[in-house]
Protein backbone atom coordinates (compact mmCIF):
# COMPACT_ATOMS: atom_id res chain seq x y z
CA UNK A 1 0.00 0.00 0.00
CA UNK A 2 1.44 3.78 -0.68
CA UNK A 3 0.21 4.18 3.06
CA UNK A 4 3.34 1.98 3.98
CA UNK A 5 6.06 3.68 1.93
CA UNK A 6 7.76 5.59 4.33
CA UNK A 7 11.33 4.17 5.22
CA UNK A 8 13.99 5.78 7.21
CA UNK A 9 15.26 2.36 7.99
CA UNK A 10 17.50 2.24 5.04
CA UNK A 11 19.29 3.66 2.69
CA UNK A 12 17.65 5.12 -0.73
CA UNK A 13 19.63 3.20 -3.88
CA UNK A 14 20.11 6.77 -5.13
CA UNK A 15 20.15 9.83 -3.99
CA UNK A 16 20.83 13.72 -4.99
CA UNK A 17 24.71 15.15 -3.94
CA UNK A 18 25.52 18.39 -2.92
CA UNK A 19 28.10 19.46 -5.44
CA UNK A 20 31.49 21.27 -4.58
CA UNK A 21 31.54 25.14 -5.48
CA UNK A 22 28.16 25.47 -5.92
CA UNK A 23 26.67 28.49 -6.37
CA UNK A 24 25.14 30.17 -3.17
CA UNK A 25 21.16 31.53 -3.44
CA UNK A 26 19.80 33.03 -0.87
CA UNK A 27 15.79 32.13 -1.62
CA UNK A 28 15.03 30.12 -4.58
CA UNK A 29 11.61 30.75 -6.16
CA UNK A 30 9.69 28.05 -7.76
CA UNK A 31 6.60 28.42 -10.20
CA UNK A 32 5.10 26.91 -13.24
CA UNK A 33 4.13 29.30 -16.21
CA UNK A 34 6.58 29.72 -18.88
CA UNK A 35 5.05 33.36 -19.57
CA UNK A 36 6.59 34.02 -16.28
CA UNK A 37 9.35 32.44 -16.71
CA UNK A 38 10.13 34.55 -19.94
CA UNK A 39 9.12 37.95 -17.73
CA UNK A 40 11.35 37.20 -14.97
CA UNK A 41 14.15 36.03 -17.65
CA UNK A 42 13.57 39.45 -19.66
CA UNK A 43 13.38 41.74 -16.58
CA UNK A 44 15.22 40.64 -14.25
CA UNK A 45 17.71 37.88 -14.52
CA UNK A 46 21.31 38.25 -14.24
CA UNK A 47 22.30 35.03 -15.83
CA UNK A 48 22.21 31.08 -15.44
CA UNK A 49 23.73 29.86 -12.44
CA UNK A 50 22.54 26.08 -12.68
CA UNK A 51 21.05 23.46 -15.19
CA UNK A 52 18.59 20.82 -13.49
CA UNK A 53 18.26 17.78 -16.41
CA UNK A 54 15.79 14.90 -16.35
CA UNK A 55 14.29 12.90 -19.69
CA UNK A 56 12.16 15.64 -20.76
CA UNK A 57 14.85 18.26 -21.24
CA UNK A 58 16.57 20.96 -19.39
CA UNK A 59 15.54 23.21 -16.45
CA UNK A 60 17.20 26.53 -16.48
CA UNK A 61 18.23 28.41 -12.64
CA UNK A 62 18.70 31.86 -12.90
CA UNK A 63 20.00 34.43 -10.40
CA UNK A 64 18.29 37.43 -9.85
CA UNK A 65 20.45 40.08 -7.51
CA UNK A 66 18.00 42.35 -5.71
CA UNK A 67 19.43 44.29 -2.36
CA UNK A 68 22.41 42.51 -2.32
CA UNK A 69 20.98 39.20 -1.79
CA UNK A 70 20.86 36.60 -4.15
CA UNK A 71 17.91 34.86 -5.41
CA UNK A 72 16.94 31.68 -7.38
CA UNK A 73 14.82 31.24 -10.07
CA UNK A 74 13.29 28.18 -12.33
CA UNK A 75 9.93 26.68 -13.86
CA UNK A 76 9.48 23.45 -13.45
CA UNK A 77 6.52 21.01 -14.09
CA UNK A 78 3.38 20.22 -13.20
CA UNK A 79 2.75 17.39 -10.93
CA UNK A 80 4.34 16.70 -7.84
CA UNK A 81 6.98 13.90 -8.72
CA UNK A 82 8.93 16.04 -11.02
CA UNK A 83 8.27 19.27 -8.60
CA UNK A 84 9.98 17.63 -5.99
CA UNK A 85 12.77 15.35 -8.31
CA UNK A 86 13.47 19.06 -9.64
CA UNK A 87 13.50 20.14 -6.24
CA UNK A 88 15.74 17.68 -5.06
CA UNK A 89 18.04 18.68 -8.03
CA UNK A 90 18.38 22.15 -7.17
CA UNK A 91 19.18 21.43 -3.46
CA UNK A 92 22.33 19.89 -4.58
CA UNK A 93 22.90 21.66 -6.83
CA UNK A 94 22.67 25.28 -5.24
CA UNK A 95 23.62 26.55 -1.74
CA UNK A 96 20.16 26.66 -0.85
CA UNK A 97 17.81 26.51 1.68
CA UNK A 98 14.74 28.38 1.63
CA UNK A 99 12.31 27.32 -1.47
CA UNK A 100 9.17 29.75 -2.26
CA UNK A 101 6.62 27.72 -3.96
CA UNK A 102 3.51 29.65 -6.18
CA UNK A 103 1.89 29.26 -9.06
CA UNK A 104 -1.93 28.75 -10.34
CA UNK A 105 -4.70 26.40 -7.86
CA UNK A 106 -8.10 25.90 -8.59
CA UNK A 107 -10.64 27.81 -5.91
CA UNK A 108 -12.80 25.85 -3.22
CA UNK A 109 -14.95 28.80 -2.14
CA UNK A 110 -16.82 30.68 -4.25
CA UNK A 111 -16.52 33.77 -2.15
CA UNK A 112 -13.01 33.85 -2.99
CA UNK A 113 -12.30 36.03 -5.57
CA UNK A 114 -10.55 35.11 -9.00
CA UNK A 115 -6.69 36.01 -8.51
CA UNK A 116 -6.36 36.00 -4.88
CA UNK A 117 -3.87 35.42 -2.85
CA UNK A 118 -4.62 31.75 -1.24
CA UNK A 119 -2.08 30.90 1.21
CA UNK A 120 -1.90 26.88 2.39
CA UNK A 121 -1.81 25.93 5.94
CA UNK A 122 -1.87 21.90 5.36
CA UNK A 123 -2.22 20.34 2.61
CA UNK A 124 -4.27 16.99 2.22
CA UNK A 125 -2.01 14.34 0.49
CA UNK A 126 -4.04 12.79 -2.16
CA UNK A 127 -1.15 12.10 -4.10
CA UNK A 128 2.20 9.53 -4.20
CA UNK A 129 5.24 11.19 -3.24
CA UNK A 130 4.25 12.73 -0.29
CA UNK A 131 4.44 9.24 1.30
CA UNK A 132 7.95 7.88 0.11
CA UNK A 133 9.29 11.45 2.85
CA UNK A 134 6.84 11.35 5.44
CA UNK A 135 4.52 8.54 7.60
CA UNK A 136 1.29 8.35 6.44
CA UNK A 137 -1.24 11.11 7.11
CA UNK A 138 -3.98 12.43 5.65
CA UNK A 139 -2.64 16.05 5.94
CA UNK A 140 1.05 17.47 6.64
CA UNK A 141 1.25 21.11 7.77
CA UNK A 142 2.58 23.82 5.76
CA UNK A 143 4.49 25.57 8.77
CA UNK A 144 5.93 28.87 8.00
CA UNK A 145 2.00 29.84 6.23
CA UNK A 146 2.15 32.49 8.88
CA UNK A 147 5.49 34.03 7.53
CA UNK A 148 3.83 34.27 4.29
CA UNK A 149 0.46 36.07 5.86
CA UNK A 150 2.88 38.42 7.69
CA UNK A 151 4.45 39.84 4.73
CA UNK A 152 1.10 40.15 2.91
CA UNK A 153 -0.18 41.92 5.82
CA UNK A 154 2.85 44.16 6.32
CA UNK A 155 2.18 45.18 2.03
CA UNK A 156 -1.13 45.18 1.90
CA UNK A 157 -1.54 42.39 -0.21
CA UNK A 158 -5.62 40.55 0.56
CA UNK A 159 -5.05 37.55 0.88
CA UNK A 160 -7.19 34.25 2.45
CA UNK A 161 -5.50 31.32 4.63
CA UNK A 162 -6.71 27.91 4.49
CA UNK A 163 -5.66 24.00 3.59
CA UNK A 164 -5.04 22.61 0.39
CA UNK A 165 -5.99 19.75 -1.36
CA UNK A 166 -3.38 18.18 -3.43
CA UNK A 167 -3.98 15.66 -5.61
CA UNK A 168 -2.64 13.77 -8.88
CA UNK A 169 -4.96 13.41 -11.25
CA UNK A 170 -6.96 17.01 -11.62
CA UNK A 171 -9.61 14.79 -14.17
CA UNK A 172 -10.37 12.55 -11.24
CA UNK A 173 -11.77 15.61 -9.08
CA UNK A 174 -15.37 14.53 -8.63
CA UNK A 175 -17.62 16.29 -7.13
CA UNK A 176 -17.96 13.71 -3.58
CA UNK A 177 -14.19 14.62 -3.10
CA UNK A 178 -14.38 17.95 -3.96
CA UNK A 179 -17.02 18.53 -0.94
CA UNK A 180 -15.23 16.16 1.68
CA UNK A 181 -11.85 18.92 0.89
CA UNK A 182 -14.00 22.06 1.28
CA UNK A 183 -15.88 20.23 4.44
CA UNK A 184 -12.11 19.65 6.12
CA UNK A 185 -11.56 23.19 4.87
CA UNK A 186 -9.81 22.92 1.89
CA UNK A 187 -9.73 26.59 -0.03
CA UNK A 188 -7.83 25.21 -3.25
CA UNK A 189 -6.49 22.03 -5.32
CA UNK A 190 -3.30 21.78 -6.61
CA UNK A 191 -0.74 18.92 -7.64
CA UNK A 192 2.85 19.53 -5.61
CA UNK A 193 1.88 21.40 -2.41
CA UNK A 194 2.23 17.88 -0.04
CA UNK A 195 4.74 16.50 -1.97
CA UNK A 196 7.28 19.36 -1.68
CA UNK A 197 6.50 19.99 2.25
CA UNK A 198 6.97 16.35 2.78
CA UNK A 199 10.68 16.69 0.36
CA UNK A 200 11.31 19.88 2.38
CA UNK A 201 10.28 18.44 6.08
CA UNK A 202 12.63 15.02 5.36
CA UNK A 203 15.60 17.06 3.87
CA UNK A 204 15.78 20.26 6.32
CA UNK A 205 14.44 22.68 4.32
CA UNK A 206 12.46 26.00 4.73
CA UNK A 207 8.89 25.87 2.13
CA UNK A 208 7.40 29.19 1.50
CA UNK A 209 4.01 28.76 -0.60
CA UNK A 210 1.40 31.03 -2.25
CA UNK A 211 -1.33 30.45 -5.16
CA UNK A 212 -3.53 32.36 -7.44
CA UNK A 213 -6.97 31.47 -6.90
CA UNK A 214 -8.12 30.51 -10.35
CA UNK A 215 -11.01 28.39 -11.28
CA UNK A 216 -13.74 27.36 -9.81
CA UNK A 217 -14.94 24.25 -8.52
CA UNK A 218 -17.38 25.40 -6.11
CA UNK A 219 -20.29 25.93 -8.40
CA UNK A 220 -22.90 23.93 -10.32
CA UNK A 221 -20.38 23.61 -13.56
CA UNK A 222 -16.59 23.96 -13.26
CA UNK A 223 -15.90 27.72 -14.05
CA UNK A 224 -12.87 28.34 -15.70
CA UNK A 225 -13.11 32.50 -14.49
CA UNK A 226 -11.16 33.77 -17.47
CA UNK A 227 -11.75 34.39 -21.08
CA UNK A 228 -9.37 32.68 -23.60
CA UNK A 229 -6.56 34.84 -23.58
CA UNK A 230 -6.53 36.42 -20.04
CA UNK A 231 -3.67 36.94 -17.97
CA UNK A 232 -4.63 38.98 -15.08
CA UNK A 233 -5.44 37.21 -12.31
CA UNK A 234 -4.58 33.76 -13.69
CA UNK A 235 -0.70 31.32 -12.92
CA UNK A 236 0.48 33.85 -15.63
CA UNK A 237 -0.36 36.76 -14.32
CA UNK A 238 3.39 38.38 -13.93
CA UNK A 239 1.74 40.61 -10.92
CA UNK A 240 2.19 37.33 -8.48
CA UNK A 241 5.77 36.50 -9.51
CA UNK A 242 5.62 40.55 -8.42
CA UNK A 243 4.75 39.76 -5.39
CA UNK A 244 7.17 36.33 -5.37
CA UNK A 245 9.64 38.73 -6.05
CA UNK A 246 9.22 41.14 -2.93
CA UNK A 247 8.57 37.75 -0.43
CA UNK A 248 11.86 36.05 -1.94
CA UNK A 249 13.77 39.54 -0.64
CA UNK A 250 11.25 39.77 2.91
CA UNK A 251 12.73 36.00 3.36
CA UNK A 252 16.20 36.47 2.53
CA UNK A 253 16.64 39.19 5.38
CA UNK A 254 15.39 36.53 7.59
CA UNK A 255 17.69 35.13 9.69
Amino acid sequence: MITDSFDNASPAIISPKAKENRPKADVCIITFSYEIENYAVENYADGRIATLVCATGKTPVYEIRRSGKRIAFYKTYVGAPITVGLAEDAAADLDCRKFLLFGGAGCLNKEIAHGRVMIPTAAYRDEGTSYHYAPAADYIEVPNAPVVADFMKQNGIPFVLGRTWTTDAFYRETRSNFEKRKAEGCISVEMECAGLQAMCDFRGLELYAFFTSGDLLDAPEWDQRHKKGEKAGTQHDVGHFEIALALAEYLAERD
